[in-house]
């Protein structure tokens, strides 16, 4: 029976990656890449638990993507740590990071051979350039490279962690708490993604699916007198406009089902549901804006759109053109690859009598190429 746990860290947000899409979300395939390193681990050994650190806004995506545990991380890569060493049970823990892509079965094997020899092991990799600190040149045979994964007894990483003292890894915070570490031979296939560029020399992965993912929207608003009608992102001439929670852009809702549903990601109730008061007579171009981002954020580009205004009134073909230059750039598309229609229900039902508008709007995605990047 193992007595070891798996702690997989993800919740970061990868500010030094500087491309749109977070790297734990880059695909393999059609796997995340936090999903793609958790698989590939869990192969090497039969962990009692495996743990993902998620970041809190991501956490039910990740949830229906795997049967792994996942919990939300925290405002630091210590403090999600902690997050998941509430969680162990093991004597003894293995961290990594999920940026860790390529890590070796036998690293694995050399951690855990020599998991009695201290309180932490560590893999290290040697310098091989003359190293230079403050104008003094250092002997690097001295120098060492710290890895991940580390191989820690569990009760005294806890304790080690709670402090306000912030270390980038479970060995320097158990050395300074007064435990000791032992070292392994590091291998570089884990060193780790932190820019796009580190991608190109880690062999295990493979390109993202080429695959288009089409999803739809629908959504009604009834009318209501005397409020500023916003549609597609342009304000309309009318004495009314739509009842609603948000200005009420039944356009732009629609369309962010329709991106969701793409994504496979939900509904706009999901993200931002009318019983929060923060989204009160909120721009749905903003809700649009963070609809796109999260998007961008878990792998995916966006390829095109389609929507198609119901209305008997307002007249929508003088607003057309407008919408298109308003609504393509929030979705980082040319105005060429949106394209907006209007058509009425021939004065039958809730829409013929001029009680509302519908909107019916379709969007395609693929996944972000960044070995072509």
């Amino acid at each position: 029976m193992s007595d070891l746990t798996l702690i997989l860290l993800a919740a970061g947000n990868s500010s030094r990656f500087k491309v749109p899409v977070k790297k734990q979300w880059l695909r393999i395939g059609h796997d995340p890449l936090w999903l793609f390193v958790t698989n590939r681990i869990i192969e090497m050994f039969p962990f009692t638990n495996i743990i993902v650190v998620a970041h809190s806004e991501e956490l039910p995506f990740m949830q229906q993507m795997c049967d792994t545990t996942i919990v939300a991380g925290g405002e630091t890569r210590q403090h999600s740590l902690l997050n998941a060493l509430a969680h162990v049970k093991t004597p003894h823990v293995l961290v990594s990071d999920i940026a860790r892509a390529c890590i070796d079965p036998a690293l694995i094997t050399r951690l855990i051979a020599a998991k009695e020899q201290a309180d932490c092991i560590v893999p290290t990799l040697g310098i091989n350039d003359t190293v230079i600190y403050r104008d003094e040149t250092i002997a690097r045979e001295s120098i060492k490279r710290v890895q991940t994964p580390q191989l820690s007894r569990t009760d005294v990483l806890r304790l080690a962690l709670n402090t306000v003292q912030e270390y980038t890894d479970e060995s320097s915070a158990i050395v300074a708490f007064g435990g000791t570490r032992a070292y392994v031979e590091g291998d570089i296939r884990a060193d780790k993604i932190t820019h796009i560029n580190d991608l190109a020399s880690l062999e295990c992965l493979g390109a993202p699916a080429t695959m288009t993912f089409t999803g739809n929207g629908f959504d009604v608003h009834p009318f209501e007198e005397g409020k500023l009608m916003v549609l597609g992102g342009v304000d309309i001439q009318s004495s009314y406009g739509f009842k609603a929670h948000s200005d009420g852009d039944v356009a732009i809702h629609a369309l962010i089902d329709a991106l969701l549903g793409a994504a496979c990601m939900g509904d706009i109730g999901m993200l931002f549901p009318d019983t929060d008061e923060k989204y009160t007579n909120i721009d749905s171009k903003v809700l649009l804006q963070r609809c796109v981002e999260m998007i961008h954020n878990f792998g995916f580009v966006i390829s095109h759109a389609d929507i198609t205004i119901i209305a008997q009134e307002p007249k929508v073909t003088p607003y057309k053109e407008q919408m298109r230059k308003i609504l393509a750039p929030l979705m980082h598309l040319s105005p060429a690859r949106l394209n907006i229609k209007a058509t009425t229900t021939e004065h039958l039902g809730f829409i013929g009598r001029k009680e509302g508008v519908g909107v019916i709007a379709t969007a395609s995605l693929h996944y972000f190429d960044w070995i072509n990047e």
